[in-house]
């Protein structure tokens, strides 16, 4: 497969100023030398707790905020150092679904003026007439009439303001989207209309996905490979159906423990349960992050940083238990 994506070694500290003089006093360490590939025509899921630095990393591969050091490639096109016009150039082949459908579309503008926005700043030389034309066909795509154009954001139920905001991420045919927590917002049955038509859409036009969730029944029907990440580091990453058959991680397997089974009669007794709450990213634990919660916690844990051991070809964990 071919890499489109190549994540290395990204880093992202925002700092922490106090005083008269601004002065830094500390930094919160949203993510933490994290590396990581996506291949063109695959969806990769992200999954974690909230706060562990998933948003973060997808709005640095899309160059949204600078990161602070490290490397990200969009077809061998460095990111981070690019001039602004080839940033310019880049932002037609990648966009970002939010979470939010209604907070990301302005309330003062129709859903014509929305969708007309990215054609005005990149399209310069399509007529209103052309414009108007690709409009209609956008919101066919997205299963959405001409009648809507004219309407407001707030005029509108959850779903279909998602479905508008992918319509606006598609305006000027993408090749790279990331979908961060794009149904989490959502009733459960819009949620898998949602999730339906982001599938048909990468299927009928080529698209490559990041797609960053907490829920692990979506990313088991959405996603080709998955990246565990905790406390800003990816702790595991894998195939999708090996993941789920075969966790190595402590982390990997309590998330997937905690995943609800429709089954009153299933015996739970030997889940695993984290204790505790997510380290704070300002004073980050030494040696491996997790073992201030790890139920296989070993003294080495507290001193050394373990490394990435290889579990199969495509299959790799971040834990002192797997040397």
């Amino acid at each position: 497969m071919n890499k489109f994506i190549e994540v290395k070694n990204l880093v992202k500290e925002f700092p922490i100023k106090k005083g008269f003089f601004n002065k830094q006093v500390g930094a919160v360490h949203a993510i933490n030398n994290i590396s990581f590939d996506i291949f063109k025509g695959e969806t990769l899921g992200l999954v974690g707790e909230s706060g562990c630095g998933k948003s973060t990393t997808g709005r640095c591969i899309l160059g949204l905020i600078p990161p602070t050091s490290g490397s990200v490639k969009i077809n061998d096109i460095e990111i981070t150092s690019a001039d602004p016009k080839t940033i310019q150039h880049l932002r037609k082949k990648m966009q970002i679904i939010f979470q939010n459908p209604y907070s990301s579309l302005n309330p003062r503008m129709t859903v014509k003026d929305i969708l007309r926005e990215p054609f005005i700043i990149h399209e310069k030389t399509l007529s209103k007439k052309d414009i108007d034309k690709k409009l209609i066909e956008l919101l066919d795509m997205v299963g959405m009439s001409e009648s809507v154009l004219q309407r407001y954001p707030h005029e509108f139920s959850g779903g279909q303001r998602q479905r508008i905001g992918i319509a606006r991420a598609l305006t000027l045919r993408p090749e790279f989207i990331v979908a961060d927590e794009p149904v989490s917002a959502l009733d459960i049955s819009i949620q898998a209309q949602i999730i339906n038509l982001m599938q048909k859409l990468k299927n009928e036009l080529g698209l490559t996905y990041l797609f960053i969730s907490h829920d692990l029944s979506v990313i088991r029907y959405v996603c080709d490979r998955v990246a565990v990440m905790y406390l800003g580091e990816i702790v595991e990453i894998a195939p999708t159906q090996e993941l789920y058959s075969n966790p190595k991680h402590p982390y990997t397997q309590a998330l997937l423990n905690s995943v609800p089974v429709p089954d009153p009669n299933k015996d739970l007794s030997s889940r695993i349960i984290l204790k505790g709450d997510l380290p704070s990213p300002v004073t980050m634990p030494s040696g491996c992050k997790f073992h201030t919660r790890c139920p296989y916690v070993m003294d080495i844990c507290l001193k050394v940083d373990p490394e990435y051991t290889k579990i199969s070809e495509d299959h790799t964990a971040k834990c002192h238990l797997l040397n």
